[in-house]
């Protein structure tokens, strides 16, 4: 009988005491392996976690078995608002039950069997770790890229402090907060900014040199929104004033009927005339109400309103009326867009509302306005008969020469307002004197300890209330601590740094030392990055942007810190749905474990599909691989306990194996883990069917291809036919030569007309496959003199060649 639970205790006892996965701090050949380190809430390790986890411990596993220095450490993202809003509703403090909380999730994984190396452990709450958050904070200051300013920030009383951009969602047409959906609205404060879009560009260049989901990058693309266009000079009539506009189509800027500017811009209040003021003083407070998602849909109702005043158009001196509208918004271009009804949809349902004129400037018949494509250009004194290129270069000369516009680039990503009004946070390493002069500390800031973490409504976060810690006199002088704290992301950017810098005995080598270079030379960059999608645009592009600033000062020795990102598919309720509390449709990894033992939950979540799919839970399923499990147990120990000698002359057998280790590597490489243990099965069952006790090293090299799925089970196999443990194997060399060929016949096409056959061997790949194929004189006859479009290969049935 397998006895999940005492043999897996065993090999986890056996792993601890002998530091089987310490890493070392000099790689020859390195892998490092990551997974984005949890929360770590009360309710402990699901099931969602568990998949990532196995997957990259399965990949760890076998890098070291294939003889690499491998890096696999583990963590705690442990500040933020989560803890705090867990803090406020039951009364304790968060130092408290976080750490219970980490005690828990670090014994949770270590009952998996994950093999992280436990001494490089961080902790973002640790002094010994924020130390170095703060340090990063000061060199950003330093470089101009961390300033305070007085912004419209995203304010949730709920939660009593700002949020990021990316922190706000909308439900039901309503901005509220992503962690508890609290009501946001705008509120101008002064907060510290970090100018991340002055990497908006290198942001956006690094991208291409990922091996990242296209769909992931897309998103990071979409919301950087870069746009090349160009900046208008518009004088106000009867004014020295100007509006400047921002434009991807300078070409139309002869079929401009209004100007229109955003609510937020700063001359709207001075460009109202008297008898529209009450008009747009009302709009201004309607507009307050709305979602940026509201007013920018192209689905829903354009409104504007005029103000009176008009714009000179710089080319033909015309009169422009001066409108405000919703769907402007300050934070792009200037604020101020020109209005081309005829070649721009949102313009030309705006027109069509409030009748203004569609002044059509490309040559196509009126039933298809707004017409937005290339054409020759018609009423356009200086582009007609000219193309949308030719005439957007003409017009920029002219613009350009006559002082009245020029290129910009302009990106939707707007920089991060970086002050959090809460106390569980990483304290701002600063001092203010009495009159508002920031000095950096230089060492470290501690987050002082205090039971009153309620957020006042007065937007000052609760570290205020700690007036022996606010208050600081220095040599005589009056300074002040920054009441606020850094947000939840701050440790999340650079924590996979911490990891190499992390000593045994709980140190860290400073981030800006001889020696941190080292490592980072050694370890970077993050060779795999398993987590989540949702962290497309808040995580995973802050961490960029710190990490390419670090590069720019010399810290660190790559421009990106995440080679290849995998996101990983949910783990869904066996109802299909995603598995939530309220629903009651969560299954807690702790019953697995003790029923069915790490293993079966392990190698389960990895059969039941591809890794990047969303898949359903099954108990059945489930059950159903533990059987196999010991099956695997059961069928080994038949055989060592046998009276047969083993049998080490069944080519067959040999043949099996070698082909096994073949196909369990290429699909772990290429993280089809659930067809690797699908290949597992069908030998495990031609293993059962033997009438002889097979070698024991066919068995050997079975557990070490089998441990990084199951690793308990492997190494009871090896340690019950007498072999050593794990960290002493390699992965097993493939005897090619003693694989029996199965020469397969497959048909040849040329355009879906089959045109001839070919016998492959085993040893071909679909490179040479495709090249046996065009040799064939009775296909050959009908690419001679073609261009080859594409070929298409289905293994093992048929080659499509599609010529022209």
């Amino acid at each position: 009988m397998y006895k999940h639970s005492e043999i897996e205790k065993k090999w986890q006892k056996y792993w601890e005491e002998n530091k089987t996965f310490k890493t070392k701090e000099k790689a020859n050949k390195k892998a490092y392996i990551l997974d984005m380190f949890p929360y770590p809430s009360g309710a402990g390790l699901h099931v969602g976690h568990l998949e990532g986890y196995t997957a990259t411990d399965i990949i760890s596993r076998y890098k070291r078995l294939k003889g690499f220095d491998v890096l696999h450490p583990i963590g705690w993202d442990a500040f933020g608002l989560p803890a705090e809003q867990y803090a406020l509703k039951t009364g304790n403090h968060p130092a408290s039950f976080t750490n219970e909380n980490i005690n828990n999730f670090r014994k949770q994984l270590k009952s998996l069997g994950f093999s992280y190396d436990f001494d490089k452990e961080v902790n973002t709450t640790d002094p010994k770790f924020y130390v170095w958050t703060q340090w990063i904070f000061k060199e950003l200051y330093k470089e101009g890229l961390a300033s305070i300013e007085e912004v419209d920030v995203n304010w949730c009383e709920g939660l009593g402090t700002v949020l990021s951009n990316e922190e706000v969602i909308e439900v039901n047409g309503v901005k509220v907060s992503e962690r508890g959906n609290f009501p946001v609205v705008k509120k101008p404060m002064k907060q510290w900014v970090l100018k991340i879009t002055q990497y908006a560009e290198k942001l956006l260049e690094g991208l291409e040199e990922l091996d990242w989901p296209e769909s992931l990058k897309l998103l990071q693309k979409n919301w950087i929104g870069k746009s090349e266009g160009h900046i208008v000079k518009w004088e106000v009539s009867n004014t020295k004033k100007y509006i400047e506009t921002f434009t991807t189509r300078l070409d139309t800027i002869y079929g401009v009927s209004a100007v229109v500017i955003s609510p937020e811009h700063p001359l709207v209040k001075e460009l109202t005339k008297g008898e529209f003021k009450s008009k747009v003083e009302a709009y201004l407070k309607k507009t307050k109400l709305k979602t940026e998602l509201e007013r920018t849909q192209l689905e829903k109702d354009k409104t504007g309103v005029n103000t009176g005043s008009f714009v000179v158009h710089p080319l033909t001196k015309k009169l422009i009326p001066i409108w405000v509208a919703d769907y402007v918004l300050m934070s792009y271009g200037t604020g101020a867009v020109m209005s081309v009804p005829a070649h721009d949809e949102r313009d030309f349902l705006f027109s069509k509302k409030y009748n203004l004129p569609v002044n059509k400037i490309i040559d196509v018949d009126d039933k298809n306005l707004p017409y937005l494509g290339d054409g020759k250009h018609i009423n356009s004194e200086l582009i007609n008969s000219k193309n949308v290129l030719e005439s957007k270069q003409i017009l920029e000369n002219y613009l350009i020469e006559n002082n009245i516009g020029k290129k910009k680039v302009s990106y939707k990503l707007r920089d991060w307002i970086f002050s959090r009004q809460r106390y569980w946070g990483e304290p701002f390493p600063v001092l203010f004197d009495e009159d508002g002069n920031i000095y950096l500390v230089k060492e470290l800031v501690m987050l002082p300890e205090t039971n009153n973490i309620k957020p006042s409504k007065s937007t000052k976060g609760p570290l205020a209330n700690i007036k022996s810690w606010t208050n600081v006199t220095i040599n005589g002088k009056k300074f002040s601590h920054d009441t606020n704290v850094m947000p939840q992301w701050a440790g999340s950017s650079w924590y996979y740094l911490a990891y190499i810098l992390k000593n045994p005995d709980g140190s860290y080598v400073p981030l800006d030392s001889d020696e941190a270079k080292r490592r980072f030379e050694s370890w970077l960059p993050v060779d795999l990055y398993i987590g989540g999608q949702e962290h497309a645009v808040l995580h995973l592009l802050y961490a960029r942007f710190w990490h390419r600033f670090l590069f720019d000062i010399g810290v660190v020795p790559t421009k990106e810190p995440f080679h290849k990102l995998v996101n990983q598919g949910l783990i869904l309720g066996p109802d299909g749905q995603k598995m939530s509390k309220s629903i009651g449709n969560v299954i807690n990894p702790d019953e697995i474990v003790a029923s069915h033992g790490a293993d079966a939950i392990r190698v389960f979540e990895m059969f039941l599909g591809p890794l990047t799919d969303s898949k359903s839970w099954s108990t059945d399923g489930l059950n159903g691989i533990r059987r196999w499990i010991e099956k695997i147990y059961n069928q080994v120990n038949y055989f060592v306990s046998g009276n047969l000698k083993p049998n080490d002359k069944n080519d067959e057998l040999e043949s099996k194996i070698n082909e096994l280790i073949l196909d369990v590597e290429d699909n772990i490489n290429k993280l089809k883990f659930n067809i690797a243990i699908s290949k597992m099965m069908v030998f495990i069952n031609y293993l059962s069917s033997l009438k002889s006790i097979p070698s024991y090293d066919v068995l050997k090299k079975f557990a070490i291809i089998f441990s990084p799925f199951a690793p308990h089970l492997a190494e009871e196999i090896l340690e019950l036919i007498n072999a050593q443990s794990l960290e002493k194997q390699t992965w097993p060399f493939v005897e090619k030569e003693k694989i029996i060929q199965k020469n397969v016949s497959i048909g040849i096409q040329v355009n879906g007309k089959v045109r001839g056959q070919i016998e492959i061997l085993d040893s071909w790949d679909e490179k040479e496959i495709i090249k046996q194929a065009k040799l064939q004189p009775s296909v050959k006859k009908w690419l001679d003199g073609k261009k080859i479009v594409k070929e298409i290969y289905v293994k093992d049935k048929i080659l499509n060649i599609i010529v022209k």
